[in-house]
């Protein structure tokens, strides 16, 4: 493709898709029905949320990871033929690609009704990390036999390189798990909903993997989510007020390994610097102009360290950011306000997706004023990707 087609393709995204739809299941510890059928019950509602009939839905994308696959959800929830289909890799790094690939089908004229969606069932199903035989695949053989087995162990180590070279500490860590458990007591679907968090709780919790304590840990969660993507045309005739795709970026670093940068020059700068440079190049508006952001959250360490990716602040400032209230309500960055990974729900950060269409509709049960941009990010230091919405 030439640079003038490029320019072209580049051009039809922004803003020529809409989110039209969200649906959701309960999250819980545990719940009785298969991924397969949570997937389909969210897909339902969503499309009921969006006023379309299943029969026009013709693509699809979720991640590799997930157990139910489009070929089975199109046949039980009655999806015509589908002409567009993909999946997306590295976990939480794939949510906000899902949304990506659909609206770039859309607005190429591959698809006219997209459904994006995850169902997880991780609070009841099996714990991957207690098998090392099975995470022995390089360049994890060098590094799983000697300790470093869990998300949790690696996000651990780089959380201990961050405090010694930019002396973050775990008051900062505690800022975020706050703010996160803080939006959930205001949100009657999360799982940590009117249990409130305080310092003192957090500091004398349980290590999981120091210096991560329990409350620095994802919840393990049951559920699924899912959106419907159409063309901004079409969305203005939809049941709901459209919430725009403005610009989308995935992000792999060049020489990078799966779950962190450790063999990197710089390992504090990860996959959200170069989904950031992308996301940012094809906006109207930059980080200043953000007025809700849902930021991944599996680890409470992977938010400052995304919002020195994403521009919201210097190198290093990442956790004298979250001082002072600023990501609560009425702050400098309101964040993750439905209660994220830590407080709401784990669906591998699907969940974010869908809390940025409730600020941009006003249906948050956390609302931030009048808010018109949010950003959206997927997991930091797996490949990642990012959607900038407005209303």
């Amino acid at each position: 493709m030439t640079s003038p087609e490029v320019a072209m393709a580049v051009a039809t995204l922004k803003d020529a898709t809409a989110i039209v739809g969200i649906g959701q299941t309960a999250f819980a510890k545990q719940l009785p029905e298969s991924e397969k059928a949570l997937a389909c019950r969210a897909i339902i509602a969503a499309l009921d949320d969006a006023g379309i009939a299943p029969s026009e839905v013709d693509a699809f994308s979720s991640y590799t990871m997930e157990d139910a696959d489009e070929v089975e959800v199109a046949k039980a929830v009655g999806a015509g033929d589908v002409t567009f289909f993909s999946k997306i890799g590295y976990g939480g790094g794939g949510s906000c690609a899902t949304v990506a690939h659909l609206a770039a089908a859309v607005a190429t004229g591959q698809a006219n009704v997209g459904v994006a969606w995850r169902a997880r069932k991780r609070g009841s199903g099996p714990r991957p990390w207690k098998n090392t035989a099975v995470q022995l695949p390089a360049p994890a053989q060098w590094s799983r036999p000697f300790g470093l087995l869990r998300p949790a162990d690696e996000i651990g180590m780089l959380a201990r390189r961050y405090m010694h070279e930019y002396g973050a500490t775990r008051d900062h860590l505690f800022n975020v798990a706050l703010a996160c458990r803080n939006r959930a007591n205001q949100n009657p679907a999360a799982i940590m909903y009117d249990r409130p968090l305080t310092r003192d709780m957090y500091m004398t919790s349980r290590w999981i993997s120091e210096p991560l304590c329990l409350f620095d840990n994802c919840l393990e969660t049951d559920g699924a989510l899912a959106v419907v993507i159409v063309s901004a045309d079409r969305a203005r005739d939809c049941r709901r007020k459209p919430v725009y795709v403005h610009a989308a970026a995935q992000g792999l670093p060049a020489q990078h390994h799966g779950m962190v940068n450790y063999w990197n020059d710089d390992p504090l700068t990860g996959p959200s610097w170069t989904a950031a440079r992308h996301l940012w190049k094809h906006a109207d508006f930059g980080p200043d102009d953000v007025d809700v952001a849902q930021i991944y959250d599996a680890f409470t360490p992977l938010v400052p360290l995304s919002l020195e990716g994403y521009g919201f602040c210097g190198r290093g400032e990442g956790a004298g950011f979250t001082e002072g209230g600023a990501l609560e309500i009425g702050g400098r960055l309101p964040l993750n306000t439905g209660g994220g990974g830590l407080s709401e729900a784990y669906v591998h950060g699907f969940n974010l997706i869908t809390e940025g269409v409730k600020q941009l509709r006003g249906t948050s049960t956390a609302q931030v004023p009048d808010a018109s941009t949010c950003l959206v990010t997927a997991g930091e230091c797996v490949p990642t990707s990012a959607i900038l919405l407005r209303s």
